[in-house]
């Protein structure tokens, strides 16, 4: 049965039951907005009085700057996509999620694992060399490609054929090939190298250069990313602090706008030295006052002189939330006000109630994952509100 969506489109890969990881796509985009908003007011109702501003849409498709492809099928057919239940490549070039632009380097990139010889990995056998490709689009539309590889075996055939890739799609900045050796069910391992004399993606959102190196993490929906940032300095303007830290900062997307939008000293903290390198580029090249060091949020806090408890904390954790270790760190700081980007309503819940003396007052959910379940939320909390 071929099942309407959002806007009178339908997806391929949906109808024809290759692919079902958009849980929602059967239901109407103003029904999936207003029930995550429900589901999540709901779940943050027993810790205050929120005021909760109107929901920021996505795109209901064409939305994700990146796309994370594994490569199956054969040399002269591979696959661009998932696995499926038997471990088998499943295309999805045809997926409706990804950015017009992103999507149309997928059969130029399909062609060129077949002209460099790129045997596509077989799971069941423990055979092959290419496993994944990952490709990211910037707002202004450059990319970043990567080839996931299990050895170097194929690396000079990489290099041999690439000016030839960049010739057919001379928007790529940056080019790598990342070596996974392991058979585990893992995205991309340690070692990367670059082909490409640019080392890091441009991401200007916001009028801030925010530079994306490999084994970066960058939102995948830039225009939703752009609100959320754009949502935490208004509301940390409202109220200047003097000095804020941001905690799990990534690439610096909050550190950065917090700093352009406040006088405060900011610190951003995150473990991947390669997103401490492209916040240090964007706070330098934009000239604000950012410092940036690479190190366990949790670790940092609680190593940290009294002395130095800023006005405010932002946190931005994965899915499984800031722990109570943080939450802990933070109920008994004496920080003031926080600001909490969560992925995973549930897990804010949980972090929520390991610190009752910062009580969130406003919040604002914005879909950075439409046909799906997820989405983001922003709140703000403040001690004895």
């Amino acid at each position: 049965m071929v099942v309407p969506y959002a806007r009178g489109v339908f997806c391929p890969a949906y109808d024809d039951g290759r692919c079902r990881s958009c849980t929602l796509l059967a239901v109407p985009y103003h029904e999936q907005l207003a029930g995550k908003a429900a589901h999540t007011a709901g779940l943050l109702a027993p810790f205050g009085d929120i005021a909760w501003e109107a929901p920021v849409p996505s795109a209901p498709a064409g939305y994700r700057n990146k796309a994370k492809l594994v490569v199956g099928g054969t040399l002269d057919a591979p696959t661009l996509g998932i696995l499926d239940v038997d471990h088998r490549g499943v295309d999805l070039q045809d997926c409706l999620l990804y950015e017009e632009r992103l999507a149309a380097t997928f059969p130029v990139l399909a062609a060129f694992v077949t002209r460099a010889g790129l045997v596509p990995y077989a799971v069941p056998e423990r055979s092959g060399e290419l496993k994944h490709l990952l490709v990211t689009v910037s707002p202004d539309g450059e990319l970043m490609v990567r080839f996931v590889l299990r050895s170097t075996e194929s690396l000079a055939r990489i290099r041999k054929h690439l000016p030839a890739l960049l010739a057919e799609l001379p928007q790529v900045a940056v080019a790598s090939v990342n070596v996974l050796p392991a058979h585990a069910a893992l995205l991309e391992g340690e070692r990367e190298i670059l082909l490409t004399e640019a080392s890091a993606l441009r991401m200007r959102l916001g009028g801030i250069d925010l530079w994306l190196r490999p084994q970066g993490f960058f939102q995948t929906n830039s225009a939703v990313a752009a609100a959320l940032y754009r949502q935490a300095a208004t509301w940390l303007a409202d109220d200047p602090p003097a000095s804020l830290w941001d905690l799990y900062c990534g690439v610096g997307g909050f550190a950065l706008h917090a700093a352009a939008a406040t006088r405060a000293r900011v610190l951003g903290v995150e473990t991947s030295e390669a997103a401490v390198a492209g916040a240090r580029s964007s706070a330098a090249s934009a000239g604000l006052d950012a410092e940036f060091v690479a190190g366990d949020a949790t670790a940092f806090a609680l190593g940290a002189p009294a002395a130095d408890v800023p006005e405010v904390v932002v946190v931005n954790p994965p899915r499984r939330g800031i722990g109570a270790a943080l939450a802990g760190w933070l109920e008994a700081s004496g920080v003031p006000r926080v600001l909490y980007s969560s992925c995973h309503a549930e897990s804010l819940a949980t972090d929520l109630a390991a610190m009752p003396s910062l009580r969130p007052v406003r919040g604002r959910l914005l879909d950075m994952f439409p046909q799906t379940a997820h989405d983001e939320v922003l709140v703000e909390l403040r001690r004895g509100a």
